[in-house]
């Protein structure tokens, strides 16, 4: 049934896809974030989010492979790593108190606000040091399944920082997200049953509507610019979500 509640997460979805388009990242922090703000408690809205992503990381994942745009001795240790992190994660949101996590959820998201802002900043360094990929999946993988997203800001970033190049190491990243969303959907759906419905749809609806508009944005915006003012706007909506949280409102 569509109603406000609905068009409301197409509009997220679409402006989540939009920037992930735009910037190789953010989709699930930033669709995560404006959940929480309509309401939605932090484990229903991972969960919804990442059955969304589970049919948008598909379709990126199979581009870049096409594309030829995948280390692959990268892509199996993250995929892996990260699958097991997001089962791990799934799991441990389902069963915390929602009023308890909710402002850790905030915090955190607000935390990958600051991260993408330091993307945008940070000068890339040079020299490639692709070490300790099994424990960053590890983590990313927990993370994103906790606070509803930040696989690309800490996973992507991390590699990128470290020297990777970013076109490979984006594709990498994108296609083991694939495999993590997968594992993370299933995760929540043994933890807190069918709880995917017209969330879920919205979002996906919206960045199935956003995915063409994605391309025309990434060859026309700054990336520099883009990338700190979408951070600065999570670090904004993440702070007002903590405030109302510890305020219990």
């Amino acid at each position: 049934m569509i109603d406000e509640l609905f068009l409301w997460f197409v509009l997220i979805g679409f402006i989540a896809q939009l920037i992930d388009g735009a910037l190789g990242m953010a989709y699930g922090v930033i669709s995560t974030t404006f959940m929480i703000a309509l309401g939605m408690p932090p484990a229903y809205a991972s969960a919804n989010v990442h059955a969304a992503e589970v049919f948008t990381t598909a379709a990126s994942g199979i581009s870049h492979s096409a594309a030829k745009n995948v280390d692959w001795h990268v892509f199996w240790r993250l995929a892996l790593f990260g699958s097991a992190g997001g089962i791990a994660g799934a799991f441990l949101v389902s069963h915390l108190h929602t009023d308890t996590f909710r402002p850790v959820i905030a915090a955190y998201l607000f935390g990958m606000g600051v991260v993408v802002i330091w993307k945008g900043l940070r000068p890339r360094i040079q020299a490639p040091r692709l070490h300790r990929v099994r424990l960053l999946g590890l983590f990313g993988g927990m993370a994103d399944a906790i606070g509803g997203g930040g696989w690309g800001p800490v996973v992507a970033s991390n590699l990128i920082a470290r020297g990777g190049d970013p076109g490979r190491m984006v594709g990498t990243v994108n296609l083991a997200e694939f495999f993590v969303t997968l594992a993370v959907s299933g995760a929540f759906l043994l933890a807190l049953g069918a709880t995917f419905g017209k969330a879920a749809l919205g979002l996906l609806v919206g960045g199935v509507l956003a995915a063409p508009v994605a391309v025309f944005a990434a060859r026309r915006i700054p990336r520099k610019l883009f990338t700190i003012v979408v951070g600065v706007a999570i670090c904004l909506i993440s702070a007002w979500n903590l405030w109302r949280s510890l305020a219990g409102l």
